[in-house]
Protein backbone atom coordinates (compact mmCIF):
# COMPACT_ATOMS: atom_id res chain seq x y z
CA UNK A 1 0.00 0.00 0.00
CA UNK A 2 1.30 3.45 -0.89
CA UNK A 3 -0.13 6.75 0.25
CA UNK A 4 0.76 10.18 -1.04
CA UNK A 5 -0.33 13.28 0.82
CA UNK A 6 -0.46 16.64 -0.88
CA UNK A 7 -2.13 20.03 -0.75
CA UNK A 8 -0.30 21.73 2.07
CA UNK A 9 0.96 25.28 1.94
CA UNK A 10 1.07 28.67 3.59
CA UNK A 11 -2.26 30.24 4.47
CA UNK A 12 -3.37 33.18 6.58
CA UNK A 13 -5.41 32.64 9.74
CA UNK A 14 -9.03 32.08 8.81
CA UNK A 15 -8.08 30.64 5.46
CA UNK A 16 -8.70 27.21 3.95
CA UNK A 17 -6.74 24.34 2.47
CA UNK A 18 -7.72 20.96 1.10
CA UNK A 19 -5.35 18.07 1.65
CA UNK A 20 -5.42 14.97 -0.52
CA UNK A 21 -4.34 11.43 0.29
CA UNK A 22 -3.97 9.30 -2.83
CA UNK A 23 -4.02 5.58 -2.09
CA UNK A 24 -2.55 2.92 -4.36
CA UNK A 25 -1.74 -0.76 -4.06
CA UNK A 26 -3.93 -3.25 -2.22
CA UNK A 27 -5.21 -1.92 1.09
CA UNK A 28 -6.97 -4.43 3.34
CA UNK A 29 -10.71 -4.73 3.21
CA UNK A 30 -12.67 -2.49 5.54
CA UNK A 31 -9.69 -0.29 6.19
CA UNK A 32 -9.74 3.22 7.58
CA UNK A 33 -7.85 6.33 6.57
CA UNK A 34 -6.73 8.69 9.26
CA UNK A 35 -5.27 12.16 9.08
CA UNK A 36 -2.67 13.01 11.70
CA UNK A 37 -0.45 15.99 12.27
CA UNK A 38 2.85 16.60 13.94
CA UNK A 39 4.15 19.98 15.04
CA UNK A 40 7.84 20.53 15.87
CA UNK A 41 8.70 19.01 19.23
CA UNK A 42 5.30 17.37 19.61
CA UNK A 43 3.96 13.88 19.13
CA UNK A 44 1.91 12.92 16.12
CA UNK A 45 -1.76 13.45 16.93
CA UNK A 46 -4.91 12.26 15.25
CA UNK A 47 -7.10 14.83 13.54
CA UNK A 48 -9.79 12.96 11.62
CA UNK A 49 -10.58 9.47 10.38
CA UNK A 50 -12.88 7.80 7.86
CA UNK A 51 -13.86 4.15 7.68
CA UNK A 52 -14.06 2.96 4.08
CA UNK A 53 -16.63 0.23 4.78
CA UNK A 54 -19.49 2.49 5.81
CA UNK A 55 -18.14 6.02 5.45
CA UNK A 56 -18.23 6.81 9.15
CA UNK A 57 -16.24 9.91 10.04
CA UNK A 58 -14.56 10.97 13.25
CA UNK A 59 -13.01 14.23 14.38
CA UNK A 60 -11.00 15.44 17.32
CA UNK A 61 -12.71 18.14 19.29
CA UNK A 62 -10.18 20.78 18.30
CA UNK A 63 -11.11 20.49 14.60
CA UNK A 64 -14.84 19.76 14.82
CA UNK A 65 -16.86 22.19 12.77
CA UNK A 66 -13.76 23.36 10.88
CA UNK A 67 -12.38 20.26 9.15
CA UNK A 68 -14.23 17.79 6.92
CA UNK A 69 -12.95 14.40 5.78
CA UNK A 70 -14.34 12.91 2.58
CA UNK A 71 -13.56 10.38 -0.12
CA UNK A 72 -13.61 9.96 -3.87
CA UNK A 73 -13.68 6.24 -4.59
CA UNK A 74 -13.15 6.73 -8.31
CA UNK A 75 -9.85 8.47 -7.56
CA UNK A 76 -8.91 6.32 -4.54
CA UNK A 77 -8.39 9.55 -2.67
CA UNK A 78 -9.36 10.79 0.77
CA UNK A 79 -9.55 14.53 1.37
CA UNK A 80 -9.30 16.76 4.40
CA UNK A 81 -10.98 20.11 3.88
CA UNK A 82 -9.64 22.55 6.45
CA UNK A 83 -11.50 25.80 7.03
CA UNK A 84 -11.07 28.60 9.57
CA UNK A 85 -7.45 27.66 10.01
CA UNK A 86 -5.61 28.83 13.10
CA UNK A 87 -1.87 29.28 13.76
CA UNK A 88 -2.03 26.28 16.10
CA UNK A 89 -3.02 24.10 13.12
CA UNK A 90 0.51 24.54 11.78
CA UNK A 91 2.11 21.11 11.41
CA UNK A 92 3.13 18.42 8.98
CA UNK A 93 -0.02 16.50 8.08
CA UNK A 94 0.12 12.77 7.39
CA UNK A 95 -2.40 10.25 6.18
CA UNK A 96 -2.27 6.63 7.23
CA UNK A 97 -4.23 3.40 6.97
CA UNK A 98 -5.39 1.09 9.73
CA UNK A 99 -7.95 -1.69 10.07
CA UNK A 100 -10.23 0.75 11.88
CA UNK A 101 -10.25 4.30 13.07
CA UNK A 102 -7.91 4.99 15.96
CA UNK A 103 -6.25 8.03 17.43
CA UNK A 104 -3.06 6.06 18.15
CA UNK A 105 -0.48 6.61 15.43
CA UNK A 106 1.46 3.44 16.28
CA UNK A 107 -1.54 1.33 15.24
CA UNK A 108 -1.36 2.54 11.65
CA UNK A 109 0.42 0.30 9.17
CA UNK A 110 1.14 2.61 6.26
CA UNK A 111 1.86 6.33 6.04
CA UNK A 112 2.19 8.93 3.37
CA UNK A 113 5.19 11.25 3.31
CA UNK A 114 3.48 14.23 4.92
CA UNK A 115 2.61 17.68 3.70
CA UNK A 116 3.44 20.94 5.49
CA UNK A 117 0.64 23.25 6.56
CA UNK A 118 1.66 26.67 7.85
CA UNK A 119 -0.92 29.12 9.15
CA UNK A 120 0.59 32.54 9.59
CA UNK A 121 -0.04 36.16 8.76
Amino acid sequence: VQLQASGGGLVQPGGSLRLSCAISGYPPENYAVGWFRQAPGKEREGVSCLTMRDGSTYYRDFVKGRFTISRDDAKNTVYLQMNSLKPEDTAVYYCGTDFGCSWYANEYDYWGQGTQVTVSS
